[in-house]
């Protein structure tokens, strides 16, 4: 039994929406029950530069090593990594400061290539400073696109936050709108994508500017039983659908949670 099988068998012991935060004073975690943001707190202490979620194990990327939880953080023998997500079958990719891309396999890290300035993966698409890069194989291809700053799958599509622009691949990269994006994220039905100064949803096949209850910058945004996401300086935010609140109003709600320096959100 691998590493990331151990961990899942404790994330099925799970109940309550457990949201993991990569900060730079560690890995926090936020409990949610429906529009409730409860308990929250450091679960282990390093320099945290991400967080992905697989079937309820816990991975992230420290600078001193790919680390998988949530019980024990135990480190997966990568080394410091800046970037942490998966690829289309589920395995763990991890990415290093050269621009080293990685799978874990089993219980083995097989390296698929190196590219510029790694800033994230998922979906078997990697966001860095020379485009967005597809894992074939077991193999890098180029994608397209310059200056990548986050990437996620849509409903089998992909979509690309960059310095000029939020994209989407359809006959070629299309532009969605204008503007220097930082983070895009992708769910069931659900799309989002941030700058510094504003969070945008997917509302059919346009982008919308979400009416947020802080002005701070977005930096991650996770789906799960409600929409999740978090901003750089620590205020963690759920939108409730009306039946799942206490009052059915739905809505935004937002809770401090006193970590600054915030980079990520994984939901389990």
């Amino acid at each position: 039994m691998s590493a990331i099988e151990e961990k899942r068998m404790y994330g099925d012991r799970r109940e309550e929406t457990v949201a993991y935060l990569a900060t730079g004073q560690g890995v926090a975690t936020v409990r949610v029950s429906g529009d409730q943001v409860g308990r929250f707190g450091l679960a282990h202490r390093a320099d945290a530069r991400d967080v992905t979620t697989v079937d309820g194990a816990v991975v992230v990327a420290t600078d001193e090593a790919v680390l998988v939880g949530p019980e024990e953080f135990e480190p997966l023998e990568f080394g410091p990594a800046v970037a942490v997500g998966t690829d289309r079958e589920g395995d763990v990719l991890a990415a290093d400061e050269s621009g080293r891309v990685a799978r874990y396999r089993g219980d083995e890290w097989t390296d698929l290539g190196t590219v510029a300035d790694v800033r994230a993966i998922a979906d078997g698409f990697v966001a860095a400073a020379d485009g967005v890069w597809r894992v074939d194989g077991d193999g890098l291809a180029n994608a397209g696109l310059d200056a990548a700053r986050d990437v996620a799958v849509a409903d089998g599509v992909p979509l690309a936050a960059t310095d000029d622009g939020l994209y989407r691949l359809g006959n070629g990269w299309l532009r969605e709108r204008e503007g220097a994006f930082r983070a895009v994220a992708a769910g069931g039905d659900h799309a989002h994508a941030a700058t510094a100064d504003a969070l945008f949803e997917r509302d059919g096949e346009g982008w919308g500017a979400v009416d947020l209850p802080i002005e701070e910058p977005v930096v991650g945004v996770d789906y799960g039983e409600c929409v999740y996401a978090v901003t750089a300086g620590g205020t963690f935010l759920v939108e409730a659908d009306p039946e799942t609140t206490a009052d059915g109003a739905g809505g935004w709600r937002s809770r401090s949670i006193g970590l600054p320096g915030v980079v990520a959100l994984a939901v389990a």
